[in-house]
């Protein structure tokens, strides 16, 4: 049997509450909608006293954003899944750590996948699962025109510029994002991802061949130039993760 959930709706439209209630009667009846606001003013001191497990929130409001919003609960213990008009705002959501983005019309796929993944997020957090556990694989969201695509960070080859876009490459398939490859450079990890070019970043667990012209040979036969001027800057990167034979390796 699945275990009913708190929820908060916040959003300055009436109608699209309604709608979002409809939608959450019938995907997950087992959601139970404690409270809507069309004010954030009104659902602020709500949320500071209410023990929910998600708030569904607007990103465009009257006077203040939804992020803007977000940032007047610090430490909140439930998890966020914005649903708003604007697609423009999606990584600003991940770099506040929302559990989903979803795109007005509510699409049934997206809300689904969205409260799926905040209720596995509460799930891991009660059971003492934290980001920094071996057992949870990080997840790199890639905003593009219908929503949020959430990858392992592990099954990520590579990042390439394309025009004001960027491609992101795994091994069965590439994703177009709207944003640019210094959007995506600010949230990944640098043990991980380096910039080996102005218009790729890679995984360097994924590079498996380096050659002294100064190409990269990916997982994917890809080759990938390393700009001249940061060519020693990734070797002593790579030998950070990396053992390599007739060469000293650092501790």
């Amino acid at each position: 049997m699945k275990r009913n959930f708190r929820c908060i709706i916040v959003d300055d439209e009436p109608n699209a509450i309604d709608l979002l209630k409809s939608r959450l009667k019938l995907l997950f009846p087992e959601a139970d909608v404690v409270n809507s606001f069309v004010k954030w003013d009104e659902a602020l001191p709500a949320l500071r006293t209410n023990d929910i497990d998600i708030l569904f929130l607007d990103v465009s409001m009257p006077e203040k954003s939804g992020m803007d919003f977000l940032k007047l609960l610090p430490d909140y213990p439930f998890q966020v899944v914005f649903i708003t008009a604007h697609s423009e705002f999606a990584l600003q959501a991940i770099k506040l750590s929302a559990a989903g983005y979803v795109l007005k019309p509510i699409d049934d796929y997206e809300l689904t996948f969205a409260i799926t993944k905040a209720l596995t997020n509460l799930a891991n957090k009660s059971n003492g699962k934290t980001d920094n556990n071996n057992n949870n694989k990080l997840k790199i969201g890639i905003p593009n025109a219908k929503g949020v695509d959430y990858l392992n960070a592990e099954d990520i080859l590579y990042f390439e510029s394309v025009n004001k876009y960027t491609k992101v490459v795994t091994n069965e398939y590439s994703i177009m994002s709207s944003y640019n490859l210094g959007e995506f450079k600010k949230i990944l990890n640098a043990d991980t991802f380096f910039q080996a070019h102005r218009s790729y970043i890679v995984n360097l667990y994924k590079v498996k061949r380096y050659e002294t012209s100064g190409l990269l040979v990916m997982d994917d036969n890809m080759q990938i130039p390393v700009s001249k001027s940061i060519r020693n800057e990734f070797i002593d990167e790579f030998g950070r993760i990396s053992r390599t034979a007739g060469l000293k390796s650092k501790d």
